[in-house]
């Protein structure tokens, strides 16, 4: 039977801005098992709200204690048993909740989609309404809560060493998607012994493009389930939920994601249905949307969605 697992936010189950392979696990897990875990909003210091009592110390502590210099706090690596380079980690999302009642927004300099236009650099503190799933703006304005995490990942390849968070590849990372959240079903291909599963960087909601370098920025607690595929085969991240198929490219060149994202969902037809490419391919041109993902994480995404009935 399958276990549940609850990682506690602190300093030492956190790593501060990189992946390793050489990282010791902080849990292991078998395939199927449960975890609950808490990560801490991405930034440092000078993202917090001035009032530091809307700031738990399990939070302020990491900022000491936590190894590597941001900018996103990751909970993990979790250990699976029975995963193997070449399999897939199907990495189901159960839930989300808000550990606090604030989020944050910035512009900073030398990021985000237009860097050289927007240089009155400004961070903002909006509320969160955890009961009415709502935030609101400084300016009065309300708006739905549509919480994930923008980092979900394996272990890179032990030959790439150590790896920042902020640009995604291959093993996921920082894809900040905001389709992956609760319904969501997310694979990635598994590059070392137990997969080393890690997730954090909480956004309570974000737009496709994620254009000025934040999301709205906030501490997450998830609960994901963890299962080894060794049937499955895929060689890169792909998602699905209840009614849509979603392929993901990941490119420094916004056209090279794009045609990341339409090979991979031709791919995935042809695996699920006995259509030809060129069929999947007309298929992708008149069913499914093809949507920028991110546009300022260094590699930049794309993502594409075909609804289910469509196959």
């Amino acid at each position: 039977m399958s276990r549940h697992h609850v990682i506690e936010p602190l300093p030492e189950n956190m790593i501060y801005g990189f992946f390793d392979a050489s990282l010791p696990p902080i849990l292991e897990v078998d395939s199927g098992d449960t975890v609950t875990l808490t990560s801490w909003p991405a930034g440092g210091l000078d993202s917090l709200p001035a009032d530091r009592s809307r700031v738990l110390q399990a939070h302020l502590d990491a900022f000491e204690r936590t190894p590597g210099n941001g900018p996103h706090f990751v909970t993990g690596p979790i250990y699976v048993r029975g995963a193997e380079p070449g399999d897939i980690l199907q990495i189901d999302i159960l839930s989300h909740e808000f550990p606090y009642d604030w989020g944050f927004v910035s512009i900073l300099p030398l990021l985000g989609t237009l860097p050289d236009e927007f240089t009155e650099y400004e961070t903002i503190h909006p509320t969160i309404d955890r009961n009415r799933g709502t935030m609101t703006w400084p300016w009065g304005k309300e708006q739905p809560l549509d919480p994930f995490f923008g980092v979900i990942a394996v272990a890179p390849p032990k030959a790439w060493g150590r790896q920042p968070t902020p640009p995604p590849r291959v093993f996921g990372g920082n894809m900040d998607n905001k389709e992956l959240k609760p319904g969501a079903t997310l694979y990635l291909p598994v590059f070392n012994e137990g997969a080393l599963f890690s997730a954090g960087d909480g956004h309570g909601v974000q737009g496709d493009g994620e254009v000025c370098i934040t999301a709205l920025e906030t501490a997450l607690t998830g609960t994901v389930r963890l299962t080894v595929r060794k049937d499955l085969g895929y060689t890169y991240p792909f998602a699905e939920n209840a009614t849509h198929l979603i392929s993901i490219g990941l490119h420094e060149d916004l056209d090279d994601a794009a045609a990341q994202a339409v090979r991979q969902m031709v791919e995935h037809i042809c695996r699920r249905t006995a259509l030809t490419r060129n069929q999947a391919y007309m298929l992708c041109s008149l069913a499914a949307d093809l949507r920028v993902t991110q546009t300022v994480d260094g590699q930049k995404g794309c993502h594409m969605m075909l609804a289910k009935e469509r196959l």
